[in-house]
């Protein structure tokens, strides 16, 4: 592969790296707090416990970073595929609703997590899963087209 074949996909090559960035973003979130929970919780003479705790704020910090990790297999299969077959700058349209969406998605879901889904949050994640719909037709016309 040539530079200029490179050049063709850099729309998909910086969805992949924004969303691979969110997804490091997370976590580190998750790490964050966790650290300000053990503290909170070390303030008041208790042991903080990340997984049998049920702390609400720990439990969206966890659903954030999972989901997105969840969702990352059939996101950058279905990206890339539309890339290399389809074409480069819809898949690259599509991603950046994707990676936008899920930018979201801690925004709206909150601090805490709360009891069922917040219609809110389907904001985040419907947009997603369209995009993915989006990216499984286009490669199933295309396949039957061939």
């Amino acid at each position: 592969m040539n530079t200029a074949d490179i050049a063709r996909y850099t729309g998909p090559v910086a969805v992949t790296v924004c969303y691979l960035l969110l997804y490091y973003a997370f976590m580190g979130h998750v790490a964050r707090v966790k650290a300000r929970l053990d503290r909170k919780y070390a303030e008041r003479d208790k042991k903080f416990d990340r997984y049998f705790g049920e702390d609400r704020e720990m439990l969206a910090a966890d659903r954030i970073q999972l989901n997105t990790l969840e969702q990352m297999p059939p996101f950058l299969a279905l990206l890339w595929l539309n890339a290399v077959f389809i074409g480069p700058g819809s898949a690259a349209t599509a991603g950046w609703i994707y990676v936008i969406s899920r930018a979201l998605y801690p925004v709206l879901m909150g601090r805490r997590l709360g009891r069922g889904i917040r219609a809110r949050q389907l904001a985040s994640t419907v947009p997603g899963y369209l995009v993915l719909i989006y990216y499984m037709g286009s490669l199933v016309r295309a396949l039957v087209g061939l």
